[in-house]
């Protein structure tokens, strides 16, 4: 349980940071965006192990360049001022990881929470709830071309082919950017 003032500073963060959080009967912060399959929560403290755990999976890090991360330098991810941590619920089961960045979003499902529908559910609930509640005009994704099954999951969400890329300093293989445009 958190103190008092530690509670105080949490929920003003949370109410900067993602716009969507109102205190409930408990005092906790109710953050969520709900989709019609998932629910998405920001990433918290308590959630660091299962990321780890998560990235340290060869079937997760392969999406994420072979990316692993120490306790350390998870905790500094999921406070970064740039980039939101989301994690992605099924019946109140974490299912995955989704972070809103500047320009759109990155976000991957655990192995057995893939192939229902539940990445797009996640993507859309979370677009539409940039662009509706937050007045994002764009949002975009940038998967890698090699990567079939998240494109066509970023298409069931609503996103759009925009253009292809080589690989280039952020990405190590070629690439698609991809635009919300509504739903497919």
């Amino acid at each position: 349980m958190l103190r008092p003032a530690a509670h105080a500073i949490l929920l003003r963060w949370t109410e900067s940071r993602f716009g969507c959080s109102r205190r409930v009967g408990d005092g906790r912060v109710d953050a969520f965006v709900r989709g019609r399959l998932t629910t998405l929560r920001p990433a918290a403290a308590a959630d660091v192990e299962r990321l780890v755990a998560w990235h340290a999976d060869p079937d997760v890090s392969r999406y994420w360049d072979d990316e692993t991360f120490t306790r350390a330098e998870m905790e500094e991810r999921i406070v970064r001022e740039d980039v939101e941590a989301w994690i992605v619920e099924e019946a109140g089961e974490p299912v995955g990881y989704l972070q809103v960045h500047p320009n759109g979003l990155d976000m991957f499902l655990i192995p057995a929470a893939r192939g229902r529908g539940l990445g797009p559910d996640a993507a859309r609930a979370m677009t539409e709830h940039l662009i509706h509640e937050r007045g994002r005009e764009r949002v975009t994704v940038d998967p890698y071309a090699w990567n079939e099954g998240a494109v066509r999951a970023w298409e069931r969400a609503g996103f759009v082919e925009v253009s292809r890329h080589e690989a280039d300093e952020e990405h190590t293989a070629s690439w698609i950017l991809m635009e919300f445009r509504g739903r497919s």
